[in-house]
């Protein structure tokens, strides 16, 4: 088990550094593994369970695609870029539909939607997610829970669309936290 630590480290280690940011900021970001701060009462509902820990956190910066059906916006999907820092530098992986999140090394991770709670009515809201599959050796090797955390924007248009097909991308950022089994 400590080799697998010390290979996801490393993998790290290379990932920030080809990203522009370093040895010190990747020992850093690697050696983070503390949860996000949940509005209490109203986000319980996103607290991954005992026994999971952060392994990795990432910024999110997109869109939320919406489709008007004639009646309604209907979400299709996200399209975002993952990065390691709150700045948006150092791009380390994307989001897609699935949900899907891929590193750049080629990991990736894809879950399912368990619960959400929405702190601020004018974002997306906050969400856990349960891994579905992992799939190559990364950052996202072994993930059991996301978190999407601090959201901002990405709500369906409130205005009608004028036709049918009609597409939205509406822009959101918001914080990713990929949790695995503790050991």
């Amino acid at each position: 088990m400590q080799i697998k630590r010390i290979t996801r480290a490393v993998a790290l280690a290379v990932l920030f550094t080809a990203a522009g940011l370093g040895h010190a900021r990747a020992a850093e970001t690697a050696a983070d593994n503390r949860a996000p701060e949940l509005p209490a009462g109203v986000c319980d509902s996103v607290q991954v369970p005992e026994g999971n820990q952060v392994a990795f956190h990432a910024y999110a910066s997109g869109v939320q695609v919406y489709s008007w059906n004639g009646a309604a916006w209907v979400f299709v999907e996200p399209v975002a870029n993952l990065f390691a820092s709150r700045n948006y530098r150092g791009q380390v992986g994307t989001h897609y539909a699935g949900p899907t999140w891929e590193s750049n090394s080629g990991s990736k991770v894809v879950a399912r939607r368990l619960t959400g709670c929405t702190p601020n009515p004018a974002s997306i809201p906050w969400l856990k997610l349960e891994t579905v599959s992992t799939e190559g050796p990364g950052i996202f090797d072994g993930v059991t829970f996301v978190q999407r955390v601090n959201t901002t924007g990405g709500v369906a248009p409130a205005a009608p669309g004028t036709f049918a097909g009609e597409e939205a991308r509406v822009p959101y950022t918001a914080e990713y936290f990929f949790y695995r089994a503790a050991n």
